[in-house]
């Protein structure tokens, strides 16, 4: 699929997932490199990518791929060794979330109740490792409106053999007093320098509602949602979705459809990484470590 399709299927969340977003983006740039026939393959790369980047604008592990894509193909001349590395790295991704399962689920106990929230396959695949291990967990996850992806999550959880109960967002507190939830596992679209979590706009009032009752907040978080940009002092946007998605426009009434808020890492009490498990202020030196390259890209 080639950059300019695969943008607008991310743009209309036909492709959406944070990490499948990424990963999609660098394969129809693999493809783009294959049938290039040109001679400036970089400046056509980087004309792609930036294509790319704009259909989601909160979701960094989009610019992330995208701008490692550039950093390869500037460093590597060879044509068939920089789509070897670029392959590798697609595998590398999509290797992580089995990292982040098994590391995940070794924080989640038997006969745990588990709330996430939104549909987030790190955060999925923690749950469903937990239960493959015996634990005996139940769950819950939020209708996450205005489209309702709890209702994918349900389905997944469901087809695992979890128990899986459905709740309305504005019921979070109820359940978790109720339900007795002992541990709240979402997953991110963005990780800040200083710890902060971007994710489906409700997470920060979930993570509120959970420190209220000393409930853990866990985050499992590919390495690749790390935002460089946040280290040079560079704000998120926040994506505002179209109206639409809430209802029909109303005469006189103003709407907002915001698609992410934010979570304070002093609510999150630990971030999940296909590397191992961090505190969220520990995400300046994941940036330093992983993203190095990309901070000399972004100065430029």
């Amino acid at each position: 699929m080639d950059p300019a399709t695969t943008a607008e299927k991310i743009k209309s969340m036909e492709i959406r997932g944070a990490l499948f977003i990424a990963t999609s983006a660098v394969e129809s740039l693999i493809e783009f490199i294959e049938g290039y026939e040109g001679d400036d393959l970089l400046e056509e790369l980087k004309r792609e990518g930036e294509i790319l980047k704009k259909a989601r604008p909160t979701a960094v592990s989009l610019p992330n791929a995208v701008n490692y894509c550039i950093y390869l193909a500037n460093a590597e001349k060879n044509r068939g060794e920089l789509l070897k590395k670029l392959r590798k790295f697609v595998k590398e991704q999509k290797e992580s979330l089995e990292k982040i399962a098994r590391i995940g689920a070794k924080r989640i106990e038997k006969n745990d109740c588990i709330l996430t929230h939104c549909n987030s396959q790190t955060a999925i695949d923690i749950i469903i490792e937990a239960h493959k291990q015996g634990k005996d967990i139940t769950s819950i996850c939020t209708e996450t409106r205005p489209r309702h992806q709890g209702y994918i999550t349900a389905r997944q959880l469901a087809d695992a053999g979890v128990p899986v109960t459905l709740v309305i967002d504005s019921a979070v507190r109820f359940a978790i007093r109720e339900e007795e939830v002992d541990k709240v596992v979402v997953g991110a679209d963005t990780v800040c320098a200083n710890g902060a979590l971007i994710n489906k706009i409700g997470t920060s009032q979930v993570a509120l509602i959970a420190k209220e009752f000393n409930v853990p907040v866990i985050c499992g978080c590919e390495t690749i949602k790390f935002s460089p940009e946040t280290l040079l002092g560079n704000l998120v946007e926040i994506e505002d979705r179209n109206h639409k998605e809430i209802r029909e426009p109303m005469e006189g009434v103003r709407m907002l459809n915001p698609a992410f808020d934010v979570t304070p890492p002093e609510y999150i009490d630990v971030i999940v990484t296909e590397d191992g498990i961090i505190p969220p202020h520990a995400s300046y030196d994941v940036l330093k470590d992983k993203f190095g390259w990309e901070m000399e890209m972004l100065k430029k």
